[in-house]
């Protein structure tokens, strides 16, 4: 949403709640949120302003070039008193509880209630607002539909203290399919952060959604026109197996997430089961990628001596490494074309093993039929 008013000229403000998110907000949670030290939430305000400038121009000597605002810089020296003295006085009781974030928490925790410190996150963020309003002319606060009760309450604060006018644009939850919502407390996410979530894994996920999803979301996370948008559909109807949808969908969001290098690398990775080049590409990609392109599969430990000493295959594979459960077994298959290593096929099973084999520096591939695959680690 930023991006877009970012496009049409207007000066997005990037709000980290520093101060509310030592408190957490009680929409959408059954739990509250744990304090933080302010070392952590400096290093978590650069992080998000490093990703957040994928998105928005925050260099740019253009008027409109994107800040990045921490409302702990302000809230930091506020003390409690001067706080409801000169805030909480205008809002009352009765207008906080008739917000739908409290009404549903209330409801869902009879037994526990809420606590103060939550009760209070809507005067927060409404004073999020009016600092803003007062200090950057910031007349509109944006967020998805659970924020409408405290970005409303911040647009009252603003009429009631400044005699100002500001607004509210509030967006539905994307949410997954399961239902559950995106956010970074919940299980079953991707990260933007390539050490939590790997490019290919970021790749894969946005490729393996449902059509509904797809169509879902290619209108929101890119900037493909309807035209192109309707070409795709029209495609998918079509040919659903072709899956167009999802593989635009990914690319764009791979490439604007990450790079260019990066989508290249998440669909060459992909094909690294199927393509007759699998052995090219797994000399190529990084070892991150390499690890999630084979999560899951069992792995063993080999000493570095084993491959120094250019131990035979057969005997790092059934001494070394237990991938099969003889040397009979081995050779039997290896005599069918069974055997791989590193997706080649291996046709003498007494080659002895060499450094220049290992896939970045450590790793070995082993394959067993047509489906089994193992990962050697040296060590």
């Amino acid at each position: 949403m930023l991006k877009h008013f970012q496009r049409a000229g207007h000066r997005p403000i990037a709000l980290v709640g520093g101060a509310t998110g030592m408190i957490g907000d009680p929409s959408m949670k059954s739990q509250e949120r744990v304090l933080i030290d302010e070392d952590t939430l400096r290093h978590n305000q650069e992080c998000i302003r490093q990703q957040l400038a994928r998105f928005l121009d925050f260099d740019s000597d253009a008027p409109n070039h994107a800040i990045l605002v921490n409302n702990y810089d302000w809230m930091k020296d506020f003390s409690f008193l001067n706080f409801i003295r000169d805030i909480g006085k205008h809002i009352t009781v009765n207008y906080m509880m008739a917000k739908d974030s409290v009404k549903k928490r209330l409801a869902a925790n009879a037994d526990h209630g809420m606590s103060f410190t939550e009760f209070s996150y809507q005067l927060l963020q409404g004073y999020d607002f009016l600092y803003l309003y007062e200090n950057e002319n910031c007349r509109l606060q944006m967020g998805g539909s659970d924020q409408w009760g405290n970005i409303t309450t911040g647009t009252e604060l603003i009429r009631r203290m400044a005699g100002g006018e500001a607004f509210a644009i509030t967006c539905p939850l994307i949410t997954k399919a399961d239902g559950g919502k995106f956010g970074k407390t919940e299980s079953g996410n991707v990260w933007l952060d390539p050490k939590r979530t790997s490019p290919y894994k970021f790749y894969q996920f946005w490729l393996n959604v449902s059509d509904a999803d797809a169509s879902k979301y290619i209108k929101i996370f890119t900037d493909l026109s309807r035209e192109e948008i309707a070409t795709l559909e029209a495609e998918q109807e079509q040919n659903p197996g072709a899956r167009p949808l999802q593989k635009r969908l990914a690319q764009e969001i791979t490439v604007m997430v990450h790079s260019q290098a990066d989508y290249e690398m998440a669909v060459e990775a992909s094909q690294i089961l199927f393509s007759n080049k699998a052995a090219d590409i797994l000399h190529k990609i990084d070892e991150d990628t390499l690890l999630s392109v084979f999560e899951g599969v069992p792995t063993f430990e080999v000493s570095h001596d084993a491959i120094e000493a250019g131990t035979p295959l057969i005997a790092l594979l059934t001494d070394n490494a237990a991938v099969f459960a003889s040397k009979g077994e081995m050779r039997k298959l290896t005599q069918g074309g069974g055997v791989s290593i590193n997706k080649e096929k291996l046709t003498d099973p007494n080659a002895p093993v060499s450094a220049d084999m290992l896939l970045n520096g450590k790793y070995l591939l082993a394959q067993r039929g047509k489906k089994n695959y193992y990962l050697l680690i040296v060590k």
